[in-house]
């Protein structure tokens, strides 16, 4: 499977994927597309083993966790050493994700999560020391994920090979 080459069966079998994987079955999915329950776990093996689909992830809600401190900290980072740095920021203590960006002066953000204010300051300080400028920092209230409703879309109207 190379890049793109998804059909409407792999796009909705992502969709319910991204609804909640953990408790939707290989069997949930083949009801709702009308398919076996082999035929999806095939095509799960073949997204995993092609990297489309990279992992399963737990959504944990921090505050109840007993870490009512989110933040959000943009950082710059020199080109020629983003991915680096944004590999090592991943090595903080406290620090929950990092992600890369493109374009501008603000090319690394980086989540972390923290019991009190000297918790934050304490992943600040070490983003700093990595060569992280920090440009901001942002408490997060809430964070929502949802399914990218596009495979879904893209699904009805497209068909299979």
């Amino acid at each position: 499977m190379r890049d793109g080459e998804l059909d409407a069966i792999d796009r909705s079998i992502l969709y319910y994927l991204q609804q909640d994987a953990r408790r939707t079955s290989s069997s949930d999915i083949a009801d709702h597309l009308d398919l076996s329950p082999s035929t999806v776990r095939t095509r799960l093996n073949k997204l995993e083993a092609s990297g489309v689909i990279r992992g399963y992830y737990v959504d944990v809600d921090y505050d109840l966790a007993g870490y009512p401190l989110y933040t959000k900290i943009i950082c710059t980072a020199p080109v020629t050493q983003r991915g680096d740095l944004a590999s090592r920021a991943r090595e903080v203590h406290g620090v929950t994700a990092v992600r890369e960006i493109m374009t501008g002066k603000r090319n690394v953000y980086v989540n972390a999560i923290g019991e009190s204010h000297d918790d934050l300051n304490r992943i600040a300080e070490e983003l700093d020391s990595l060569g992280l400028d920090i440009v901001d920092e942002q408490i997060i209230r809430d964070e929502y994920v949802c399914p990218y409703h596009g495979f879904l879309d893209d699904a009805a109207t497209d068909t299979p090979d």
